[in-house]
């Protein structure tokens, strides 16, 4: 005598949540893979020699981890401190080989980290395809960093060598500048083509 195992028939409308689970699965595996490669490539990228300093993707990356992980916003500070690390990781191994000036680990870098990572906030706000919700967070971003990174540096150590009153405070701001044009272009440009590509790879973005 056989004995049949037979699998429990589901009606139509068990069947739908069910489809709609597997294309879950699917759309994440898509995240996933894209995010992996972003954050691989952007690590790659800032290490490059002759790179202009300021023009990095971190701080999009920020923008984009924090528009995509909305609702699960741990996430979204994770993003660019994983870029991050692996970067500065990489920087270590070429300056432990003597192949670059820059060290990969530094005193303050924590709070560096916390800092980029913090941008994450302003992606909160972009939710929609109007590009001024864009342009706002892709410029406030960068000026948060530049204004407290470099207020920062002058609580810290007066800077370079300035007084601890506002003209030296001034100095230490007017003494970042030259970076400050190049961290805004940066995220512009990386923060289009992380936005621009992940729409047309999974046109049904949403928040997660």
């Amino acid at each position: 005598m056989k004995s049949v195992f037979l699998l429990p028939k589901l009606s139509e409308k068990e069947s739908i949540p069910f489809k709609e689970k597997i294309k879950k699965m699917r759309f994440n595996k898509q995240i996933i893979v894209a995010l992996v490669i972003m954050i691989i490539t952007s690590a790659l990228y800032r290490v490059l020699p002759g790179r202009p300093y300021g023009f990095a993707p971190q701080i999009a990356i920020a923008l984009f981890g924090g528009s995509l992980f909305s609702r699960q916003k741990s996430y979204a500070f994770l993003l660019p401190i994983i870029s991050m690390f692996i970067s500065d990781l990489l920087y270590q191994v070429l300056y432990t080989f003597q192949l670059t000036a820059i060290q990969g680990f530094y005193q303050g870098q924590l709070l560096n980290y916390v800092l980029i990572a913090s941008t994450a906030v302003f992606g909160f706000g972009i939710q929609s395809n109007k590009l001024s919700k864009y342009f706002i967070g892709f410029l406030s971003a960068p000026t948060a960093y530049f204004l407290v990174s470099n207020f920062l540096v002058w609580v810290q150590g007066g800077g370079y060598h300035h007084a601890f009153t506002i003209t030296g405070l001034i100095q230490t701001m007017v003494d970042g500048l030259p970076f400050y044009p190049y961290s805004v272009a940066g995220t512009l440009v990386f923060g289009a083509i992380l936005f621009g590509s992940f729409r047309i790879l999974i046109p049904k973005f949403k928040a997660i």
